[in-house]
């Protein structure tokens, strides 16, 4: 089976590169659909039109409605169509850029991604997370390529809440934990073929800058400043991550993130919130060294990451929930079936429980 490495077409990232988008993406087309949620709208509308001000072209711009749903899908899609649009943007947190990239596929059109938030490793992803529209995990969308530009701004970044630099940490920090697991259990990443070399150091290499810079890159975002910390993280986050997933595979903790999306009480919870706690739940899962498992969890702690049931609202049916939450991480194509040992829902119950009990511990520990 060959190895197989897949990432976007261009990687830019610094502070202010928002003022120069069309210098960077004004080639792609003529007609551009700038696709955000109302806030985000708010606060980079003007400088993207600046940046368009001379532009021998057409720029429009359209509201996300909130879910990267197939009902959202299509009407972004009828959009393109009646506005005859060449490129598509994405600019925006996860589930924006998630469909975006949903409806580039579908009208075979380029696409553009600017991540407002560090909060997910999806910008760099050739990958869509479908939801219904009540926001229950439903499928993942594989897409033949990744996103043709990545813009990053990282003060833009930095000016939004530290809880989604923490959250794209907690995504990222799952990315060497899971694709270790796969390159073990001769799992097949999202990318197909085997794992490489190249995935396995960049997921390291991820893990090793979260490690060092993200404590760091938090207090410094805190105060909405740009430090050396901070381009490391947003990188980390957003482009090694990405890679690092996409070519060297999901295991347990996605998964257990996709069963939480199953109880409400976690609904207004980030999804790198989630995959903090399915990271335990994996090193549990597969009896990792209680120093490595520990290292994370306080970690996560430092940076206000979910370490417990009760910081994930699940505090009352305990059982039957974290039953529930078990049956669907272990559902048929789940990426959990990558890892080395056969996993049933009675495993991951009693991971679960093992992992809570640690995050207790370390929660209330000096």
């Amino acid at each position: 089976m060959g190895r197989i490495l897949i990432s976007p077409g261009k990687y830019i990232q610094g502070k202010g590169e928002l003022q120069r988008i069309q210098e960077h993406i004004g080639q792609l087309g003529s007609s551009f659909l700038f696709i955000a949620d109302s806030f985000v709208q708010s606060i980079t509308r003007e400088i993207i039109e600046t940046s368009f001000a001379n532009f021998q072209g057409t720029i429009y711009f359209e509201t996300f409605q909130g879910e990267c749903s197939k009902t959202e899908i299509n009407r972004l899609s009828e959009i393109v169509k009646e506005k005859k649009i060449d490129v598509v943007v994405g600019v925006g947190g996860g589930k924006t850029l998630d469909t975006v990239k949903a409806v580039s596929y579908y009208n075979h059109l380029p696409v553009v991604i600017v991540p407002t938030i560090a909060s997910t490793d999806a910008p760099c992803s050739a990958l869509s997370v479908i939801y219904t529209d009540d926001g229950v995990f439903e499928e993942y969308l594989l897409l033949p390529k990744n996103p043709d530009i990545v813009l990053v701004d990282t003060q833009i970044v930095a000016n939004a809440p530290a809880r989604l630099l923490a959250a794209g940490i907690g995504d990222a920090l799952a990315t060497y934990v899971e694709a270790r697991a796969c390159y073990e259990g001769n799992g097949t990443p999202m990318a197909g073929g085997s794992i490489t070399k190249a995935a396995l150091a960049l997921a390291e290499t991820c893990q090793n800058t979260l490690f060092e810079d993200g404590v760091k890159a938090y207090l410094a975002v805190e105060r909405n400043v740009v430090t050396e910390a901070v381009e490391n993280i947003v990188e980390a986050n957003t482009y090694l991550s990405g890679i690092g997933f996409e070519s060297g595979g999901l295991a347990a903790a996605h998964s257990v993130h996709n069963g939480l999306t199953a109880i409400k009480e976690t609904h207004d919870l980030y999804h790198g919130e989630k995959v903090a706690f399915g990271i335990l739940t994996q090193l549990v899962l597969e009896n990792r060294d209680m120093e490595e498992i520990e290292k994370v969890a306080k970690f996560c702690k430092d940076i206000h990451l979910p370490i417990t049931l009760e910081q994930l609202h699940i505090t009352e049916q305990v059982e039957e929930k974290i039953r529930k939450v078990a049956e669907v991480t272990c559902a048929e194509g789940e990426t959990i079936h990558n890892m080395a040992m056969d996993v049933t829902p009675d495993d991951v119950y009693a991971a679960i429980l093992a992992a809570d009990e640690i995050g207790k511990r370390i929660l209330h520990s000096n």
